[in-house]
């Protein structure tokens, strides 16, 4: 039996890929050329980028290799989803469009081969912080969102960095608690969907977890980031694994 005849789905998320971290850039382009190519499917549960501007900057030299990589291997027979982050939530159809890729709602339950699946990025599961909450509430809304499209891409680019600093200088004055999931938000969204497996990244916290609710035990597995190395989730009919990339 071949790699390509055993059934199996990959999961990546918080890769952050960006013009500063081009091994990072390489090691997500020969991941796809090697093992993606091998799936059924390649799920992306958000932070593909460091940071998304707009459709209209798919012609950037990196978007578009991007692009172009996803695309091949959607065109080799893999289904390629794509869900938002809280970095590249600018996403939209043009994107998905462009690299044959399938837009996905957070949260999205899917039927994994015989186990239903509660795929989310992960950032509405810290309920904790409220801050980061706020802030997401104001760029997800339209009106926001078509006002800074509307700006040039310099104004766009500033203010992303500017963002970005103070993200950074916010992180300084929070415990790690508050920027983790919340317990009762995990055991709330589980039973929303009848206590689902979860996958989700954003934390970059990467472990498997066992959550003991209403009498069941729900598998709560957390995706690694792509900051020094890379990591991918593989699951089959039968179990999911961890596996690690290295540059």
């Amino acid at each position: 039996m071949s790699v390509k005849d055993s059934a199996h789905s990959l999961f990546i998320s918080d890769l952050h890929l960006s013009d500063s971290r081009p091994a990072i850039s390489r090691l997500f382009f020969d991941f796809l050329q090697q093992t993606a190519i091998h799936a059924d499917a390649l799920y992306i549960l958000g932070d593909l980028f460091e940071y998304w501007l707009g459709d209209d900057t798919l012609d950037a030299p990196l978007n578009q290799q991007v692009c172009r990589e996803l695309r091949q291997l959607a065109d080799s027979g893999v289904n390629v989803y794509f869900m938002h982050g809280n970095r590249d939530f600018l996403i939209a159809e043009r994107f998905a469009s462009a690299c044959h890729a399938t837009l996905l709602a957070d949260p999205a339950l899917v039927n994994l081969y015989g186990t239903p699946t509660l795929l989310m990025h992960g950032d509405t599961l810290c309920t904790d912080d409220v801050k980061y909450l706020a802030f997401r509430t104001q760029v997800h809304d339209p009106n926001w969102q078509n006002q800074f499209l509307a700006q040039p891409l310099a104004a766009r680019i500033s203010m992303a960095q500017q963002a970005r600093a103070q993200s950074e200088s916010d992180k300084q004055e929070k415990s790690t608690e508050i920027m983790d999931v919340n317990d009762d938000a995990v055991r709330e969204i589980l039973r929303q969907h009848h206590y689902p497996r979860l996958i989700h990244g954003h934390t970059h916290r990467s472990a498997q977890h066992t959550v003991s609710l209403d009498g069941r035990a729900c598998q709560r597995w957390v995706l690694p980031d792509w900051y020094d190395n890379g990591g991918y989730l593989r699951c089959d009919a039968h179990t999911c694994q961890f596996a690690s990339l290295t540059v």
